[in-house]
């Protein structure tokens, strides 16, 4: 048993070794941008849960095993969670030390000359007048940016000087900053939502971000349970969409008023005008143009002459069309039909498709453009239980097939409408097409760690060119008496880190050290293996 401990105590140490290694590190961050590929390939349940499920009938053998490994949670599966995790520890453990030694780096002076110069990769020596210290003050003078010490012996004056240290802060950056923002996109997740709802444009009845019950979609963050939204309303004034005749569209924008924090309270309303990748911007909160399509009004009126009318979306099936489909279901006013059970049974529901620019192949209606210049619908009726009271959640966009097979809901009308025109049914009701409205997709996004991601990435950015623009470099001068008021002077140059361009640079260097200096004989300078000698 004691040989047990130190043996676990080992294995322990190299583990934490392994983690904390910079090639550790490396191999984490491959395996958490692999690990999102998934993420972008494959439908996830938190952006479209339909497309899952559609998934998962198109892929009876794959989806199951695809969804046991959570490949449509990627970003909340246990081990993209795993890698996360793992790559915070990684980087924390490894920079820490990096830390400390740069910043005992930056206390300690520069190291002292070795004893041979001449074995250095950069090398020159020149005899000029004067005494030593005053030489190599002066020189050592001319070291600007360069920080250096001064040392003297019993045979010469020894000037060591280093320059180059904000790579390795650069380099600190870089991974702090890589650090900070993957905290930050975690903060986002952890407390940031995003809604999705849709407007009808033109007059229509907007939209409050009361609670997540007044979106169509929301996905909130892990901490995040809905009792604490930014007070937002807005109403859609005019949509406007321009097209190529082809029908590919150029821009989308829309008139909107807005209410937010006390102004809600207060009743007033300021004006945007929001277009695509141009968001609003309240606080924390952006407000996405995401997309659009239409909303068909159909007014039913009943045999008693009482009438209800009603604008809904319709779903684009056809993207470059915009021939959309959709449902709309319709109780009789009260007094209509005085027995509840009569009454349900002369419920009115309508399916059908509508085409912004009418296009007939016989009495097939299709939409040859996405603009809406010539309007129609295609309709099917129904009357009957359109399940309206039964408290079972329905597809906005179709009526419940079960409701019809099991003859609870009965098809008693069919035709092609233009706007103004209208269905009569067999029993005096009437079945009238108005026309139909735009509707957009407004997206509403909280990121509380939006901002703090930028900075990170410019941090990192920033980082980098350091890292790769500075180079390290070492010089060392040794100045010792020649004779009466005469001087030997010896450099020495290494580059500690890239030695690309350090030749022309040493001998740069060393021309402006020695510029001014009477020279008592020629002054050679080596680089490498090769000598240059300059008179």
């Amino acid at each position: 048993m004691p040989r047990l401990l130190p043996r676990a105590g080992q294995r322990a140490r190299n583990t934490w070794r392994t983690l904390t290694s910079m090639g550790t590190a490396l191999v984490l961050l491959f395996l958490l941008a692999l690990g999102a590929i998934p993420g972008a390939l494959v439908p996830q349940r938190s952006l479209n849960a339909s497309k899952v499920d559609e998934y998962l009938l198109d892929h009876p053998r794959l989806g199951p095993w695809l969804d046991r490994l959570q490949m449509f949670d990627v970003f909340s599966s246990f081990w993209f969670t795993a890698v996360y995790v793992l790559l915070f520890i990684s980087l924390i453990g490894c920079l820490t030390p990096r830390t400390l030694e740069h910043l005992r780096s930056l206390r300690a002076v520069p190291v002292a000359a070795p004893r041979k110069l001449a074995r250095l990769p950069k090398h020159a020596t020149a005899a000029v007048t004067g005494e030593p210290a005053d030489v190599a003050a002066a020189m050592g003078g001319r070291l600007r940016g360069w920080r250096r010490t001064t040392r003297t012996t019993d045979t010469a004056v020894e000037v060591s000087a280093e320059k180059g240290y904000l790579r390795e802060f650069g380099n600190l950056a870089f991974h702090f900053a890589l650090l900070g923002l993957l905290a930050a996109v975690a903060v986002g997740k952890l407390f940031g939502y995003e809604g999705s709802v849709i407007v009808v444009a033109d007059g229509g009845p907007g939209f409050c971000s009361a609670s997540p019950a007044a979106f169509d979609s929301f996905h909130a963050g892990l901490t995040v349970d809905g009792t604490d939204l930014d007070p937002m309303c807005f109403r859609v004034n005019d949509f406007r969409a321009d097209y190529l005749p082809t029908g590919q569209a150029t821009s989308y924008s829309a008139d909107i008023d807005y209410q937010a924090g006390d102004k809600v309270a207060q009743d007033i309303w300021q004006p945007y005008h929001l277009r695509v990748n141009h968001p609003l911007r309240i606080g924390g909160n952006r407000i996405y143009l995401q997309g659009h399509g239409y909303a068909p009004t159909f007014t039913v009126i009943f045999p008693d002459g009482q009438q209800r009318t009603q604008t809904i979306q319709f779903r684009p099936d056809d993207q470059k069309t915009l021939l959309s489909s959709g449902a709309l279901r319709f109780d009789p006013p009260a007094g209509t039909y005085r027995d509840p059970d009569v009454r349900r049974k002369n419920q009115i529901a309508i399916q059908g498709l509508f085409a912004p620019t009418e296009e007939l192949d016989g009495t097939l209606l299709s939409s040859s453009f996405p603009a809406m210049e010539n309007p129609a619908v295609a309709i099917d009726v129904f009357r009957g239980d359109t399940g309206l009271d039964s408290g079972r959640p329905q597809s906005l966009f179709t009526l419940d097939h079960r409701l019809m097979e099991q003859g609870r809901l009965s098809k008693v009308g069919r035709a092609n409408l233009r706007p103004g025109k209208a269905l009569d049914l067999d029993d005096g009701t009437v079945v009238r097409f108005d026309g139909a409205v735009p509707f957009v997709n407004l997206q509403v996004s909280h990121d509380p760690g939006q901002v703090w991601v930028l900075v990170f990435a410019m941090a990192m950015m920033a980082g980098l060119v350091c890292s790769l623009i500075v180079r390290r470099r070492r010089i060392w001068i040794r100045v010792t008496p020649a004779g009466p008021g005469t001087v030997n002077v010896e450099l020495g140059g290494l580059a500690r880190t890239d030695n690309a361009g350090w030749g022309d640079e040493f001998e740069r260097l060393t021309g402006r050290l020695l510029a001014g200096f009477a020279p008592e004989q020629d002054t050679a300078a080596t680089a490498g293996a090769g000598t240059k000698e300059s008179r």
